[in-house]
Parts: structure tokens; C-alpha cells; sequence
């Protein structure tokens, strides 16, 4: 088990290097108010996240379909690949600020390696666009 990230802190790196990328599958963000955590697990989420109100669970759209979850809105995941570090300042701002500047709404996820944003489907070739732009230095 690791617990310390030895990746990226430097922001024009992380801007410069990022590649993001973008996943095939559909996502949709549900609520569980009297689920634990052990007990979404058996499902495989992409991510769990305890809230006071109750789990928060982000499964695809076919899981939650096949969990006879009602319709919900739709995102797809745009995987940033640059190694950056937990410590890192300034990321998730300066990808905030471009996509919202386009009017995007963006659902940012921390993990141990990479920056994981959740946009609505119907926006994701928006959002590349506009964070590969960034990338580039536009």
C-alpha cells in the first residue's frame, strides 16, 4: 500500500502534460442513504464517498440500470494522466475555469495518481476540446 504520491506538484507541468482523456462508459452519480459502504462495494463503483446525508455512489449507467436504479443524469469521465500529486495546487482551478467558461459543469474526482472530471455526456467533445486548448497553452 502506498501513501504518499511522489507525482507532479509544478501547475504549467501539470497543465502542459495532462492528456486528458476520455472514457468510453456513461456514468451516473446516485445517493444511498441507508447503504454502507461495504455494501455498495460488491457493486464496483467507479467511486464511493460518504456524505452525512448517505453514500454517494458514481456506477455506470448499465450498473445502475441493471440495478433497477431510476434514470439519472448522465457523465462521462475525462481521465487527466498526468501523474499529479495530492499536493498539487492549481489543477483542478485552472480545468474548473476553462470548462466553465464554456459553460460546462464539471464534477471533480481526486485519486491517488490522476484527476478524474465527470461531465454531462452531451458536453464531453466540448470539454476535451476545450481542455486539450488548455493543454496546449491556449
Amino acid at each position: 500500500m502506498k501513501t504518499q504520491s511522489n507525482g507532479e506538484t509544478d501547475l504549467e507541468r501539470l497543465i502542459s502534460k495532462m492528456r486528458p482523456v476520455l472514457d468510453p462508459l456513461r456514468y451516473v452519480f446516485c445517493s444511498f442513504p441507508e447503504k454502507t459502504m461495504s455494501e455498495l462495494a460488491v457493486y464496483d463503483p467507479a467511486g464511493l464517498i460518504a456524505e452525512k446525508e448517505g453514500m454517494t455512489a458514481i456506477f455506470t449507467a448499465e450498473q445502475a440500470n441493471e440495478m433497477g436504479l431510476s434514470e439519472q443524469v448522465v457523465f462521462r469521465r475525462i481521465t487527466l494522466t498526468v501523474h499529479s500529486s495530492l499536493e498539487a495546487v492549481g489543477l483542478t482551478a485552472a480545468v474548473s475555469r476553462v470548462l466553465a467558461a464554456k459553460g460546462i459543469s464539471a464534477n471533480v474526482v481526486a485519486a491517488f495518481y490522476h484527476d478524474h472530471v465527470f461531465v454531462p455526456e452531451a458536453r464531453s467533445k466540448d470539454a476535451m476540446d476545450a481542455l486539450r486548448e488548455l493543454s496546449a497553452g491556449g
